[in-house]
């Protein structure tokens, strides 16, 4: 009887060993790294579409997101190495795949992108627009994008467009590329 119930002590006390504390601390961050390693996988799949070179290395929640950069023999490093293309590539894979995390419960109808299309070279803009343009006809999402970049421009067909009047006011242009609708 007491060999049974120390086994069954055991288990317990190695679950309260990894995730018990009278905080809750232990819990939530065990829970937290469950969410980030389900985040870095989806987001490995996603930054396969865009570049062949990075993955995100599974991590802990109180450390630095690495990366492994497989053009440099599988090197491990912060992903605060990367020039501002690749963060931006790594971070729109992250940013895909927390709205793929989040669809998984909610509808998600539209995804907006604010800026960085900036930092990429004109190949890497382009992965980028073909990745958003096929997530748009995959998921039937709207996508929105927020940018000064006048390539990416010419390739979005519906802007909403601010101008800045002489006096100092802004007004918005709706339309596609042809037509002003408002």
């Amino acid at each position: 009887h007491l060999e049974e119930m120390t086994r069954e002590a055991t288990g317990w006390l190695h679950l309260g060993n990894l995730i018990g504390d009278a905080t809750g601390n232990k819990y939530a961050k065990y829970a937290q790294n469950l969410s980030l390693m389900h985040l870095i996988r989806l987001a490995n799949r996603r930054l396969t579409e865009l570049n062949d070179r990075y993955i995100l290395d599974v991590t802990d929640i109180e450390s630095d997101l690495t990366i492994i950069d497989l053009y440099q023999g599988r090197t491990k490093r912060s992903v605060k190495t990367l020039s501002g293309g690749e963060t931006f590539v790594v971070s729109l894979a992250m940013a895909l795949s927390l709205s793929d995390m989040a669809s998984e419960n909610v509808r998600l109808d539209s995804l907006f992108i604010d800026e960085g299309f900036g930092s990429l070279d004109a190949e890497m803009l382009e992965t980028a627009i073909e990745t958003l343009e096929k997530l748009q006809s995959e998921s039937g999402r709207m996508i929105g994008v927020i940018s000064h970049v006048e390539s990416l421009k010419e390739r979005i067909t519906t802007q909403i467009q601010v101008r800045k009047s002489e006096q100092g006011y802004s007004t918005l242009v709706i339309g596609d590329m042809n037509n002003v609708l408002v």
